[in-house]
């Protein structure tokens, strides 16, 4: 498609990830300070929740202050099994109190946010209607949350068939810069349920990012963030500096074409 028939002229795409996704705050903290602004934003899950509160107008600064000395149990609620360990009504409410947008149309920067119909075997792209919902449904990994009912279908964790939204936006953006903060990696086996439940969402997370990963134009992407679990919030401003790291790195590797692709860059 030729630029002139795209929408937008810069797209990002932030994947699933866990507490790893506070990369992404670094990574547009980063992009920001170089003068690169996304124009629309898709996300999965961790970078559903990112890119809500970027999208709706917060910096990335301010969104890593919001969780700063917070652990997983204040944003979940234990309940008795009913289609998950935990209720989101805790994360519903960091929500409220934190978006000022209700709907996706009230956003500053337009958004997609990707979801699983756990009884249909669907992937589905919200960009429009309830913003709330669509976002805690991206983020609910099965087992750990309760399904969402929106619309009387029930959603989990749009990682299960796409945790790297890129083909979500490809049509739309003359460029891309994808962010994947959970590519595939080994992990020290450990006799845990805990081990054993990361582990396989994340392989199953993983295998479904290949084709995305291909259509970016460009990809920031690391393994060193596999360190940290995926619901370890007591280190929110190391994985936000490493993913500032990660982009300072990826404009001295990737210079010479950012300039081209993008005039307005500072450098």
């Amino acid at each position: 498609m030729s630029p002139e028939k795209n929408t937008y002229k810069l797209g990002v795409a932030l994947s699933g990830g866990g507490a790893k996704g506070f990369a992404h705050l670094g990574v547009l903290q980063a992009l920001n300070e170089r003068g690169l602004y996304p124009e629309v934003i898709s996300g999965t899950s961790a970078g559903a929740f990112a890119g809500v509160l970027y999208a709706d107008g917060h910096t990335p600064k301010e969104i890593s202050t919001f969780f700063q000395k917070k652990v997983f149990r204040e944003f979940a609620e234990f309940t008795i099994p009913h289609g998950g360990f935990f209720k989101s009504d805790r994360l519903r409410s960091f929500l409220k109190k934190h978006l000022r947008a209700k709907t996706f149309e009230d956003l500053q920067i337009p958004l997609h946010t990707i979801a699983t119909d756990i009884e249909h075997g669907e992937s589905k792209v919200f960009s429009s209607g309830p913003l709330i919902p669509a976002v805690i449904a991206s983020c609910s990994v099965p087992i750990v949350f309760r399904p969402v009912e929106i619309n009387e279908h029930y959603y989990v964790d749009g990682g299960l068939f796409k945790n790297f939204p890129v083909s979500t936006i490809r049509r739309e953006c003359t460029k891309i810069i994808g962010v994947n903060v959970s590519p595939i990696t080994k992990a020290e086996f450990r006799s845990s349920i805990k081990y054993i439940a990361e582990r396989s969402f994340h392989y199953m997370s993983g295998s479904n990012t290949l084709l995305d990963r291909n259509l970016c134009d460009y990809l920031i992407e690391s393994t060193s963030l596999s360190k940290y679990s995926m619901f370890d919030l007591e280190h929110v401003e190391e994985i936000y500096q490493a993913g500032y790291d990660l982009t300072m790195t990826f404009f001295d590797e990737k210079k010479d074409a950012l300039i081209k692709d993008f005039p307005n860059i500072i450098f």
